[in-house]
């Protein structure tokens, strides 16, 4: 099928097509009254009805709900701990209580915010961007093969399946590299350096992992990088010094955590069709934190230049977005390049924010107001843009717009439902034992251009309302990824844009 991701000028076409959508929206802004978006299956009230049994986990995996975008370079992305998982990874461990999944979520916000925290006068957090690598098994993962083999022979009946893209030489016999191993990897949008543990990675300091360890030894393709490389003097902080010249790396987070080894290359493959070649990545050889056996690291999508965005650039111009899905019963996506011009209308658009005062790593958009049951409550901009994250569970909100969301969500639900205790950092819970459908006021995001509604699995999480306050009014919100689900995120960075479609996985 015809792409625009064939024609390598997506940045170009999606620039282009964000900027004229974005200058129609800001056209109008200024005058006219912020109206809620409803879809034709919405009805005309600020409330909807909610089967419970939709927001809960199934037995089985179900699939896509909708239909991937097949014209574009897109793979598959599952939920931790879900059904969708393979089964050797979601029996490996049982998953968190809900408790224990909100404290290691407080973390990851608490270390977001300190890395931004220099906004806010905190001169201590003006270090290099980097990321928690805790787990918060509500994740999003994907599974990507690194590496490959290249055999001494090949008979060419031995070639059925192989990826074209992972084939050197172009013929059949010791220049043809055969596919490396699958590994599990983490989705972070503020992270720049992805890694994976390669062999030697003793437990500990490693984690174990339910895929195969990669180990560069058995890879036709790997190769560290020298200490006078481009690439080893382009890691700046995360640089870690020289062994036998080949160039360490090591990322150290504010929670404790770190990941360390050799700055290398191999060749990554996304899908049958689509792979780098000369992907530049961490080997790690030890890594400390809270991690999941389900993953073997973490695959950065930052703004910074070694994340994945950034080194495919010039074949995908800094164009991807996601869908995750409802609950982990269902499969999202992760997608490369521009959206077909056909599916680009059905974006809300609004601006990319840039502070140069930030690390680039992050991604951000002004969020002006939340509206709830149709009450417009405004959201402060002391504490500067929004980060989307999508490795934070919960948003985080100003204490004071928390308060009034929290308000307004408890008036929407008066008399309705008993009230039960709270849960973690979530203090507006629910007791929907009995209860088959849920009559659940609506709640949206409005940005500058549009007005985005959240799906019903993102105003509730575990029974409670979906929505955390951060400790400070001046401390920036973090749009957590409860609040993206169901909706695709497009993050246009060479166009300085960020869309959002409604109902996409």
């Amino acid at each position: 099928m015809h792409s625009w991701l064939n024609q390598k000028k997506p940045a170009i076409v999606m620039a282009h097509f964000l900027a004229l959508v974005l200058l129609l929206a800001l056209s109008g802004s200024s005058s006219s009254p912020v109206v809620v978006a409803r879809g034709s299956d919405h009805g005309g009230d600020e409330y909807m009805i909610v089967a419970m049994s939709s927001l809960k986990l199934k037995s089985a995996c179900l699939g896509h709900r909708v239909t991937p975008p097949l014209n574009s370079t897109w793979m598959p992305l599952d939920l931790m701990d879900g059904p969708c998982s393979s089964p050797s990874s979601s029996s490996a461990a049982a998953a968190p209580s809900v408790d224990e999944l909100l404290r290691r979520d407080q973390l990851r916000a608490d270390e977001v915010q300190k890395r931004l925290s220099h906004n806010v006068g905190d001169d201590e957090a003006n270090g290099p961007a980097s990321s928690t690598v805790t787990q918060v098994n509500h994740l999003a993962k994907i599974k990507v093969e690194l590496g490959s083999r290249k055999p001494a022979k090949t008979k060419a009946s031995q070639l059925v399946g192989i990826h074209p893209a992972a084939t050197v030489g172009g013929g059949v016999g010791t220049g043809t590299l055969l596919p490396g191993v699958i590994q599990t990897v983490v989705l972070d949008t503020a992270s720049d350096v992805p890694w994976v543990q390669c062999v030697p990675c003793p437990i500990p300091p490693c984690h174990p992992q339910t895929d195969t360890f990669y180990d560069p030894t058995n890879s036709g393709s790997y190769a560290a990088f020298s200490c006078s490389s481009a690439a080893c003097r382009q890691l700046g902080p995360y640089a870690n010094g020289c062994i036998n010249n080949q160039c360490q790396y090591r990322v150290a987070y504010p929670d404790g955590s770190s990941t360390s080894g050799t700055y290398s290359s191999d060749l990554l493959t996304l899908n049958p069709t689509t792979s780098v070649s000369n992907f530049q990545f961490g080997c790690s050889h030890a890594d400390q934190g809270n991690f999941d056996s389900q993953t073997a690291g973490v695959m950065a999508l930052g703004g910074g230049p070694e994340s994945l965005i950034s080194q495919t650039a010039s074949t995908f111009g800094r164009t991807f977005s996601y869908c995750l899905p409802p609950t982990a019963s269902y499969v999202g996506y992760l997608v490369l390049g521009a959206p077909s011009v056909a599916s680009s209308s059905s974006y809300v658009v609004t601006p990319m924010i840039r502070d140069n005062r930030s690390p680039a790593t992050f991604y951000r958009v002004l969020l002006r107001a939340i509206t709830v049951a149709g009450r417009r409550i405004d959201v402060p901009a002391a504490g500067g843009a929004a980060v989307l994250d999508s490795r934070t569970v919960i948003t985080r909100l100003p204490p004071a717009a928390y308060a009034a969301v929290r308000a307004a969500f408890r008036s929407a639900m008066m008399g309705m439902y008993r009230p039960a205790p709270p849960k973690g950092s979530l203090d507006t819970c629910y007791d929907f034992r009995g209860v088959r459908s849920v009559k659940l006021p609506r709640v949206a995001l409005v940005f500058d251009g549009g007005v985005v509604e959240l799906d019903p699995s993102g105003i509730l999480f575990n029974d409670c309302l979906a929505f955390a306050a951060n400790r400070d009014d001046r401390m920036p919100v973090i749009l957590g990824n409860v609040q993206q689900q169901t909706i695709e995120v497009l993050y246009d960075v060479d166009g300085g844009a960020v869309g959002f479609r409604r109902n996409a996985c």
